[in-house]
């Protein structure tokens, strides 16, 4: 009788399935893991700079031009305005550059310039003397600030396995809010300083708050120490480098053949303009939510110091230290909101598909901006008011670091999902602005004489809802990428 040896090692074993959903994360080794940290902490450290500025912003310009009681309040709108453009015009002009090189250099490389970038000018921000050589530092702190996004999503998603992808994409963009709420903690720490006086030593020697903002924003530069010693090239990279070496025809990085025509063109533009409506959303009107916070809320903080007695210096601390507490506690709520906003669209992206989440989140974006622009009354407004809106808007964000490299082959991943991320800005540079322009221009007479001061930015962030819909009219042209494998 024929005997069967059933030890283990003679039986086949089914190859394990790869894991799906959050679960999918189980299945990274430890290299992985660490590309996620080194991608995500220099993301994270990027949006710091970021908001860092967009809370700085008002204070810093008032400083700049004259003090509170000296500044224009219309001529600190307008250099607001032109600050944030001229800011986003260099994110853009960055990311074009460091995208090329990105897909040229290599995205290791890339990261390691574009940190030192963006950590030396945000240091050097708080060493301005008036609004010129400001918008200067802002603009070579954007270039650096450009390049990372980039950098770093193409170097996760040539890492991961194609199981993990969409979620150690949309975690990293999802830690992005903790650099947010870093610099919002920053901010409110300073306030409470402020409040109490305790910054007077700094200001004796010519340190305001802002400046000391700015100055810690040196610090993300020791992240290059850990991606120089040991972070590596993703291998599809190296394989495409190698092929572009042997004059395949094939380039790297290549503007030329990105809009060479055909599908990978098609991509770039639809992409572009699908990434340009969350900019504008963003940094035209989501982020200026800080700045209606201090409109609505002015009145208030001088009416209380007056209720405590406060006069003269005390009256002066008390106000400026609510309005930087405020203005944090703003940022923390929409951040807040953001982590879980940009978490949510990796699983729902995962669940139906990437086009049908980014249709659901574009009408929730553009439905709690208008709620927040036109109905924030109360401090508890600020708070659930901006959760609600960080979550909705900034999940678009998260679609972005998920969806674009999807877009792209291996040799122009970096430069089409620049493209896409940052030229937009450009545009959208035009956004602050306009939302100046509609405040002290089109709505301004709806103040009624300064009886409602704040209406004309209401009614002006309001009317900048409409870009939402343009997202909508480009999604059925751009293609459904949900479990393929990124394109080589």
């Amino acid at each position: 009788m024929a005997s069967f040896d059933t030890t283990s090692s003679s039986i086949s074993k089914e190859p394990t399935p790869p894991r799906r959903g959050w679960a999918s994360l189980r299945d990274l080794t430890g290299y992985q893991w660490f590309v996620f940290a080194v991608a995500a902490i220099a993301w994270m450290a990027d949006c710091m700079d970021q908001q860092l500025f967009n809370l700085a912003r008002v204070m810093s310009l008032t400083d700049l031009l004259g003090g509170a009681e000296a500044a224009d309040k219309a001529e600190i709108t307008r250099w607001a305005g032109r600050s944030t453009s001229i800011f986003l015009i260099g994110w853009a002009t960055g990311g074009l550059t460091f995208g090329m090189f990105g897909d040229r250099i290599g995205r290791v490389r890339t990261l390691t310039l574009t940190i030192l970038l963006y950590s030396m000018f945000t240091g050097l921000s708080a060493l301005s003397v008036g609004p010129w050589d400001y918008c200067l530092y802002r603009f070579l702190t954007g270039l650096g600030v450009g390049g990372v996004f980039a950098a770093a999503v193409a170097l996760l998603a040539e890492t991961m396995p194609d199981n993990a992808r969409p979620f150690t994409l949309g975690l990293m963009q999802a830690l992005s809010a903790f650099g947010n709420c870093t610099a919002a903690g920053l901010f409110i720490t300073l306030g409470l300083l402020e409040l109490n006086g305790s910054l007077d030593s700094l200001k004796s020697v010519g340190l305001s708050a802002w400046r000391v903002l700015f100055l810690i924003g040196i610090l993300p530069a020791l992240l290059v120490i850990f991606i120089q010693r040991r972070l590596s090239e993703p291998e599809s990279w190296v394989q495409a480098k190698a092929a572009a070496d042997a004059g395949t025809g094939r380039k790297l990085g290549s503007y030329g053949d990105l809009f060479g025509g055909g599908w990978v063109t098609k991509h770039a533009i639809l992409g572009m303009l699908l990434a340009f409506v969350g900019v504008v959303g963003l940094w035209g009107i989501g982020f200026f939510a800080i700045d209606l916070t201090q409109r609505i809320f002015n009145a208030s903080y001088t009416a209380e110091a007056e209720a405590l007695g406060f006069t003269g210096k005390a009256a002066t601390d008390y106000i400026a230290g609510q309005r930087i507490i405020w203005a944090g506690i703003t940022s923390l709520a929409i951040n807040v909101g953001a982590f879980f906003g940009m978490s949510s669209f990796a699983w729902l992206s995962a669940m139906i598909g990437r086009k049908p989440a980014f249709a659901i989140t574009l009408v929730a974006a553009a439905a709690t901006v208008a709620l927040v622009f036109t109905q924030m009354q109360t401090r508890f407004d600020i708070i659930w008011m901006n959760v609600l809106m960080g979550y909705c808007l900034l999940a678009l964000f998260g679609g972005y670091a998920i969806y674009l490299p999807e877009l792209f082959p291996t040799r122009l991943r970096a430069t089409g999902t620049s493209f896409c991320y940052n030229v937009g800005r450009f545009i959208a540079a035009s956004g602050p602005l306009a939302l100046g322009f509609l405040t002290t221009s089109v709505f301004a007479s709806a103040s009624e004489g300064g009886l409602y001061p704040d209406r004309p930015f209401r009614y002006a962030g309001l009317a900048m809802c409409s870009v939402f819909a343009l997202g909508l009219v480009v999604l059925p042209f751009l293609p459904e990428t949900k479990d393929k494998p990124l394109p080589e």
